[in-house]
């Protein structure tokens, strides 16, 4: 790839991208962008998380050198979403689902490292870094930072406001040019710009992607169930999900079903070397509709040619797809099955309550009270 292709690629489908002069200048002196990319391990990687890792395929792509952070103190200092005893089982689970998320789509994994948050986290040098940084910023902006990113509570534990300063002073000590996240995380990244040079050290770029909707047309989230597809989740639990999802027929707006295609689908097929979607229509006697790009897709479900009856089976096949080789190499690997048993324990099964029936015997009560009826009057012809 020339420097524009390069540059094509690393800005594809990105909502907004801050003080892009930083990696643009970079790749015009053919150099690789360092960008990192960070994950709190709390709840299970889901589907959604195919959005970011595509983007780390495309940046791979682009010749960049991706870290990505599994952030096991992260996940522990939002509101304990990680207990301390499960984070590192939980953090090695991750490495696991993002490496084969990876490779489902056919990049090389050369250029991409995996680096634990608690393993420079607890240094002397960064400890020392934290108290700098908490020394010069308030209360209100490091709340205001994580306002979207940390859980906010009444009476919020302490360890929120730490969360932002320990994310920008990860661009520092993981020695990056760029930072890659959602827009959910823009007031952080407008933060970290301002914050670092107060430490003196220099500002970094900031990608973000958009916010991707989910089956439900809300956020696809860890603790709803229904809104999202775990990765392992076999083909027919896919197809069921798919089916039940919202997709409103000539509506693109909110429509989980169509951002997956344009997200996930066309980019990991542009990734494989042939970018297009096909939608069969063999049960209607039809060609398929093969599309290149999400605006002919848009056009074609505004207009009513493509249907959601067209799209769901032809999405849950492409999910499928993908999805495949994820589940293969966690079958294949005993370390992985026993790290997700141990980073994900199932629930104590619940003590079932054993009710009183009595001798069970229908009449017995109805013959009780006959009984004592009789002896009513025997007593009172003693008395």
């Amino acid at each position: 790839m020339d420097a524009s292709e390069r540059l094509a690629l690393i800005k594809e489908n990105l909502a907004e991208f801050l003080d892009a002069e930083i990696i643009e200048k970079i790749v015009q002196e053919g150099r690789n962008p360092k960008i990192y990319w960070g994950t709190a391990t709390t709840g299970r990687p889901h589907c959604g998380y195919f959005v970011p890792a595509i983007k780390i395929a495309q940046y791979l792509a682009a010749g960049c050198e991706m870290t990505v952070l599994l952030a096991d103190i992260h996940g522990f200092l939002d509101n304990l979403k990680a207990p301390i005893e499960l984070v590192e089982q939980r953090a090695e689970y991750y490495r696991f689902i993002v490496s084969a998320m990876l490779k489902s789509v056919g990049v090389p994994l050369e250029k991409l490292k995996f680096v634990l948050g608690s393993s420079y986290q607890k240094s002397a040098d960064y400890a020392m870094d934290l108290y700098k940084l908490a020394s010069v910023v308030s209360e209100h902006d490091a709340k205001k930072a994580g306002a979207e990113v940390v859980k906010q509570t009444e009476n919020a534990p302490l360890s929120g406001l730490l969360y932002p300063l320990l994310q920008v002073l990860d661009e520092q000590y993981l020695d990056v040019d760029a930072q890659f996240g959602g827009v959910d995380q823009r007031k952080l990244f407008t933060a970290a710009k301002e914050w670092l040079p107060k430490l003196g050290y220099k500002q970094r770029a900031h990608l973000l992607n958009p916010m991707v909707p989910g089956l439900h047309g809300g956020k696809m989230s860890s603790s709803d169930a229904d809104s999202k597809i775990d990765l392992l989740d076999p083909p027919e639990v896919v197809n069921k999900k798919i089916k039940k999802a919202v997709a409103a027929p000539k509506v693109v707006e909110e429509n989980g079903v169509l951002a997956f295609v344009e997200f996930v689908l066309l980019p990991a097929a542009g990734l494989k070397g042939n970018r297009e979607f096909r939608v069969e229509r063999e049960r209607d006697g039809l060609e398929p509709l093969v599309y290149t790009s999400i605006s002919q897709m848009h056009d074609d479900y505004r207009n009513d040619v493509l249907t959601p009856q067209l799209l769901k089976p032809a999405v849950a096949k492409g999910i499928n797809e993908l999805l495949a080789p994820i589940q293969e190499a966690y079958q294949a690997s005993k370390e992985w099955q026993e790290t997700a048993l141990k980073g994900y324990p199932p629930p104590p099964k619940k003590e079932k309550k054993v009710k009183n029936k009595g001798t069970g015997h229908p009449g017995l009560k109805k013959k009780e009270a006959a009984a004592e009826a009789a002896q009513q009057p025997e007593k009172q012809e003693k008395q």
